[in-house]
């Protein structure tokens, strides 16, 4: 049997770390490979997945996109990657072999990517079930000639792809790939592990929700300090105990002490001077939780904790009425347009800035390299 007992895969948890445990990665796939349980398509292909979950609907394409668009900024980024993650994902991916993770990655609507894929619709998927979280998923093979001739057309056309998520997992293939090219001679080809695999949608597709951000402290303020140290940047409503949501941009709820507050940005104390400038966890982040807060460290401060739900406000008035946090503040989810002017402008965002779907699952479609 190629599944382990619980005992075993618990051994294995707690004994074997890095290089030992991808090796195991490694023998389970080539056990697969060998059982037939994995086989791979021998025809070069596109792959069309469909994904369908409370009455909405993601369909991209999954496909093998290039480190060298990567590092030429042929395929743009919006987020910092952190080294020590890179480099653990690259040793990773260089022992077992394949990638398993697509990376998501969004294109401007096209009529004819459209087209094609609702031709290759009308005929019966290759994959079609229905997972346990209730999510349908349905995959089509793209192997004909003319359909492949007219999807890569299209694409060979696009000046850029932008990646919504998976930074790290692009950012460490990059790396694998300048890792395995060392020393060799240049061939006129592009070797295999030049290319990491990616889940190509179109941008009127993506769903952005917004992060909260919950504090732990006032920072030695009194909540009526706190209320008139933000006086400085911000005109002040209060809305009373019932959730509120933001619908503006450069506008935040706030919830304190039982009250929520709506903080609307004035116009003469910040500067809107360049796209990052303009994004409203950048604005939280220079008028509010650095100079009030003195949270320079987005990433690692303890004292700042982000959280991501359809029901946003009611869980941060939950968190904040419970005791765990002393205040709370949300804001209008960032667009697909201030993305893009992000990752055109060469700049990256806060940590925590976007939460992207779909989130796509892991191995229903492999690369192997």
């Amino acid at each position: 049997m190629l599944q382990m007992s619980d005992a075993i895969r618990e051994k294995f948890d707690k004994q074997f770390k890095g290089s030992k445990r991808y090796s195991l990665v490694r023998n389970r796939y080539e056990e697969f490979l060998e059982e037939g349980i994995l086989i791979q398509d021998e025809t070069p292909s596109l792959y069309l997945y469909r994904r369908s979950f409370d009455n909405r609907q993601y369909c991209g394409i999954f496909c093998a996109t290039s480190t060298h668009d990567y590092r030429s900024g042929l395929i743009k980024k919006h987020e910092d990657t952190i080294k020590r993650r890179e480099e653990l994902f690259a040793d990773y991916l260089e022992q077992v072999g394949f990638n398993a993770e697509p990376v998501l990655m969004t294109y401007p609507d096209q009529p004819e990517i459209e087209t094609v894929l609702n031709e290759v619709m009308q005929g019966i998927p290759e994959y079609h079930f229905t997972s346990p979280d209730l999510v349908t998923h349905q995959l089509w093979v793209i192997n004909a000639p003319d359909q492949v001739a007219r999807l890569t057309g299209v694409f060979a056309h696009m000046d850029r792809l932008y990646i919504a998520d998976g930074h790290h997992r692009s950012a460490s293939s990059n790396l694998l790939s300048k890792r395995k090219s060392i020393g060799e001679n240049s061939t006129g080809e592009f070797p295999t592990y030049d290319y990491f695999m990616s889940y190509l949608i179109p941008e009127s597709q993506v769903q952005i929700r917004g992060f909260n951000r919950l504090l732990t402290d006032l920072n030695g303020l009194s909540p009526k300090e706190l209320l008139i140290r933000l006086d400085t940047f911000y005109r002040i409503h209060e809305k009373g105990s019932l959730p509120f949501r933001p619908l503006e941009k450069h506008s935040f709820s706030m919830y304190l002490e039982g009250t929520f507050y709506a903080l609307s940005l004035r116009k003469k104390p910040y500067e809107l001077s360049d796209a990052k400038a303009r994004l409203d966890s950048q604005i939280l982040y220079e008028t509010i939780l650095r100079p009030i807060f003195g949270i320079e460290d987005l990433r690692h401060d303890e004292r700042i904790h982000y959280r991501c739900g359809p029901q946003n406000e009611i869980e941060m008035k939950l968190l904040v009425d419970e005791g765990k946090y002393k205040v709370g503040f949300g804001m209008v989810p960032v667009t697909i347009d201030e993305i893009r002017a992000i990752a055109d402008a060469g700049q990256t965002m806060p940590p925590k800035s976007t939460f992207i779907q779909p989130k796509l699952p892991s191995g229903l479609t492999i690369y192997a390299f």
